[in-house]
């Protein structure tokens, strides 16, 4: 079992972060701005116990300033949705030189983006369900062109937490469902809906950590069911056949990796039983790379069956703060030298 021990594979050098000022960047302006505060609030107290010079830190429009007022070295990245989970606040901490948890500006915006992040993983060749494109809020779904049968789930293609997902049973509750997911974004998936199992596994530092079912008493994984106790049982570790939960953990892991993620994410997934001891069939929903970090969240769960308290999680993913893009200054370009003063950076520009 994992524990406060380091494994390998993770980082070291957590005492270079004692004495930093950290920003607990939190709130927002997306749909899950609640929730980002309830997830920043457990990361800024966790990392206040540990003994870290931690700070709350408002991620709206005027977070450049803050950052700068509060002189932030080193940004915990406690978003979620658009402009948080995205890339934008990742970019911005680039072009500040402030290293920061997380992956980076490219794998954020992947995905985040659910369109571009199922095109990379059938490219992959990972399972992902059937699923057409729609981007003008006008354009009808016609039946005849649609290449699988209702019910069907349709969903923005840049919102998290099952923000703005409807399924519709009957073609007369299609244009409602169109115009919700429309409300949240200009492009749109409409996906063939899999009766099947909701895991979820936690990948943290190229590991993963364990897989977790979800059995909601709705029709599916709600909004409301992700952060209202009671509305979904969360079985620890998800009852799979032996051989179906390494592929689910292999899978999970795989899907992290091809989008380029780094530190802590959450991948879901939906699950089919073989028949007569065939294999199950799992297909890739996407990849959440700031999971929420509330008192329900499915990543601090998996973690703690893994045998990762929560503020060892959180003191793990601070471990691995860092900028993604190296930048050589003009005057390191003319000597060919080094600039001493950059802060911790690695990776490909």
């Amino acid at each position: 079992m994992m524990g406060r021990e380091r494994k390998q594979g993770w980082p070291e050098g957590k005492e270079e972060f004692r004495g930093q000022r950290i920003g607990v960047l939190m709130g927002g302006k997306s749909a899950e701005r609640e929730v980002s505060l309830m997830t920043g609030r457990a990361i800024l107290q966790a990392l206040q116990e540990l003994g870290y010079n931690a700070r709350p830190i408002e991620g709206d429009e005027h977070l450049a300033r803050r950052l700068a007022e509060e002189k932030i070295e080193v940004a915990f990245i406690g978003l979620h949705g658009r402009l948080g989970e995205d890339g934008a606040v990742q970019g911005l901490l680039e072009m500040m030189r402030i290293p920061y948890t997380g992956s980076g500006v490219l794998a954020s915006a992947l995905a985040m983006n659910k369109v571009f992040s199922r095109e990379i993983f059938v490219l992959n060749n990972l399972p992902v369900p059937q699923y057409i494109v729609l981007k003008n809020r006008e354009e009808k779904l016609d039946p005849s062109k649609r290449p699988f049968p209702l019910p069907v789930v349709i969903k923005p293609s840049q919102e998290g937490s099952s923000v703005g997902v409807t399924m519709v049973a009957d073609e007369s509750q299609i244009p409602l469902g169109l115009k919700r997911a429309f409300g949240y974004d200009q492009e749109i998936l409409v996906e063939e809906y899999i009766k099947g199992r909701e895991i979820e596994v936690g990948v943290l530092d190229d590991i993963p950590l364990g897989a977790i079912e979800i059995i909601p008493k709705g029709q599916f994984y709600s909004y409301e069911a992700k952060y209202t106790d009671g509305l979904a049982q969360h079985v620890l570790p998800a009852p799979l056949p032996p051989g179906d939960y390494n592929r689910a953990l292999s899978l999970g892991l795989e899907a992290h990796r091809v989008l380029g993620c780094e530190g802590a994410t959450r991948v879901d997934l939906l699950y089919q039983e073989g028949i007569s001891g065939e294999m199950g069939r799992f297909v890739v929903l996407e990849v959440n790379t700031l999971p929420g970090m509330t008192a329900l969240s499915l990543l601090p769960e998996i973690a703690r069956g893994a045998g990762i308290d929560f503020p060892s999680l959180v003191e793990r993913i601070l471990c691995g703060a860092r900028l993604k893009i190296a930048v050589r200054s003009h005057t390191e370009e003319l000597t060919g030298g080094s600039n001493p003063s950059q802060r911790k950076e690695q990776g490909p520009g």
